[in-house]
């Protein structure tokens, strides 16, 4: 009985209820593109994402410390993008919770500066 107890519970909660000890991110691919090969980080190394097909959300990941914007590097049809922070003097840590990062590109044949990302409080 307890066991079916506990497994209601925790089948009742939602996402963002388990996870709200945390800084979680996910991606949300907003461009007309297919990104593969995506990683994220935040200060604290990188994190794999894997591909992300164009208009889709990833899981939450887990991570140490964020900030408002991120290092990303992906490819599109094989061509490697990326955004590159020179630093975060300035920001301020995001606090536990769940968060998404909505990266978006016009542009297929940039390596620097055809990325953009904002930050999505979820």
């Amino acid at each position: 009985m307890i066991l079916l107890t506990l497994i209601t519970i925790f089948l009742s909660c939602s996402e963002s209820d388990v996870n709200k000890s945390a800084v979680n991110i996910r991606l949300a691919n907003t461009s007309i593109y297919d990104y593969e090969n995506i990683i994220i980080n935040t200060t604290t190394g990188d994190v794999n994402f894997g591909d992300l097909k164009s208009g889709s959300i990833s899981d939450y990941k887990v991570f140490e410390t964020a900030y408002r914007y991120a290092y990303v590097k992906l490819e599109i049809n094989g061509n490697i993008f990326r955004i590159q922070p020179i630093d975060y003097v300035g920001e301020t840590p995001l606090k536990n919770g769940n968060y998404t990062y909505e990266i978006h590109t016009d542009s297929p044949n940039e390596e620097y500066g055809a990325l953009s990302i904002e930050l999505v409080v979820d």
